[in-house]
């Protein structure tokens, strides 16, 4: 069974406050992102990220990032597909990354990070419309982890997996 997160823990915007730069986890290239890139990112308004601190310690305990995306409608299984407007591109929300500190791990951050980026995606679409979140898992064990919460393979890729925006409505009703 995997911990509840203590209630004073708080997900928010990147802001310069924050403090990257002990962040680790087990990708390198996520813990570069977040530590080089992602304030420029966010500034650039290329992607939106967000992170898990304990307040009033600024320190990242996890973070994820969020970005306005489309799909070819191509990519959508057949069921889902006759469901949908017949469209070359789809909106979606693509969920880029999504990382948890190794001084976290086991205490169920990851779900927890998933579950505020779904509702966050799913507050966005009511104003900015997005039929799904889509993710490009890193390997076999992030997809795995999608899977667990219920996203499906694209079409043209088994690492690139997607949750219909129906789907994520029913886990916050």
């Amino acid at each position: 069974m995997t911990a509840v997160p203590h209630t004073s823990w708080a997900v928010e915007p990147l802001h310069k406050i924050h403090d990257r730069q002990t962040f680790r986890c087990c990708a390198p290239a996520l813990e570069r992102y977040l530590q080089s890139q992602a304030r420029q990112d966010s500034d650039k308004r290329v992607a939106a990220i967000f992170v898990l601190v304990q307040p009033p310690v600024a320190q990242v305990l996890g973070y994820y990032t969020l970005s306005a995306s489309t799909i070819d409608a191509k990519e959508v299984p057949p069921e889902l597909a006759r469901k949908l407007p017949r469209y070359p591109q789809l909106p979606v929300t693509l969920l880029g990354r999504l990382a948890v500190d190794q001084q976290m791990k086991g205490q169920g951050m990851g779900q927890f990070l998933l579950m505020d980026s779904l509702h966050r995606c799913l507050q966005a679409a009511a104003g900015i419309a997005a039929m799904a979140v889509v993710v490009d898992a890193k390997d076999a064990s992030a997809a795995a982890f999608y899977q667990h919460f219920g996203f499906i393979p694209l079409n043209l890729s088994a690492s690139r997996l997607f949750l219909p925006m129906a789907t994520i409505a029913t886990l916050f009703d």
